[in-house]
């Protein structure tokens, strides 16, 4: 494969007997992390990855937890009904697609992973108590002008009917992707002007832990000054995935039961913090920004369109 993405027919599936745990995930991804960074700095070539596994991982029979439903619902300030919100799919789905990225054969380092963007599309509303197969593959290998971007997509389905899927573009900083034929469209951002704020969040210093006890997404980076400052941050951050699951419960029963839901991470969100956030129409649905009062970038914009 020239663009480090295999067709449709080309993925070897390979069956999980469960969805796997993110803290073990966490701890293969340092392993490997390690190993592929000695074998760069003793290797023929210190920067240049491979191509990706031509693999699907999934799940099948995936169940969801209705008392975990509910502590994702307070916190992120969603309607308490049966239906699961999407960044909730995301949170079922986000480890099976870690599993890839643990692999001995991807190419790519877990640690340091950034998180650039994500896209779902949910073709329906999706029931509390419907049996769930969660497939997902790497794909779309291609440059970025602080490294290699690769598209992580997971597909939910119900019934045999893909209901739910997610594509997270995330960033290896450092890295050249050879023999790639996409082109980076990282071009420079125009200027940020802050809109007119419709709410301001008040964030805590302990919401990366809170969410972490919902998600399963325990990355130290979110969980404290202490553990954050170890990997380079002057302290901890917010989940991407929650700043952006929190844009989506401010849009509320307003966007429907089928809908394309975007968000692009600019800014991490430093804990505790008390960021302004504009919720608005656009020509198409709604359009979001968060952003630092005084800041020259957002922490993120997105929009929630219809299906």
């Amino acid at each position: 494969m020239t663009d480090g993405r295999p067709t449709a027919g080309t993925y070897r599936t390979v069956e999980l007997p469960a969805v796997p745990g993110l803290g073990g995930l966490y701890a293969r991804g340092a392993a490997a992390s390690g190993r592929l960074a000695v074998t760069r700095r003793f290797g023929a070539s210190d920067d240049v990855v491979g191509a990706l596994p031509e693999v699907a991982y999934v799940v099948r029979d995936v169940r969801t937890d209705a008392a975990r439903l509910t502590a994702y619902q307070h916190l992120l300030g969603e309607a308490a009904t049966d239906a699961l919100p999407a960044g909730f799919v995301h949170v079922l789905a986000f480890p099976v697609a870690t599993a890839l990225m643990t692999r001995s054969d991807f190419p790519l380092p877990l640690l340091g992973m950034v998180h650039l963007a994500n896209t779902v599309t949910q073709h329906r509303a999706i029931r509390l108590g419907e049996p769930l197969d969660v497939r997902a593959w790497a794909q779309d290998l291609r440059p970025h002008r602080a490294g290699t971007q690769v598209d992580l997509v997971t597909e939910v389905s119900a019934a045999d009917e893909v209901v739910w899927r997610g594509t997270s573009t995330y960033l290896a900083k450092g890295t050249s992707a050879t023999g790639t034929a996409s082109t980076s469209t990282d071009d420079e951002r125009e200027a940020f002007v802050a809109p007119v704020p419709t709410g301001q969040w008040r964030l805590p210093a302990d919401t990366g832990r809170r969410y972490a006890a919902v998600s399963g997404d325990r990355n130290p980076i979110h969980l404290s000054a202490l553990s954050a400052k170890a990997l380079g941050f002057p302290r901890a951050i917010a989940h991407g995935m929650y700043t952006a699951s929190r844009a989506l419960a401010d849009v509320g029963a307003a966007r429907g039961e089928a809908f394309v839901w975007t968000a692009d991470f600019s800014k991490p969100v430093l804990l505790p913090s008390t960021p302004n956030v504009r919720i608005g129409h656009d020509a198409d649905g709604f359009a979001y920004t968060v952003w630092r009062p005084g800041a020259q970038a957002p922490h993120l914009t997105g929009t929630v369109t219809p299906a």
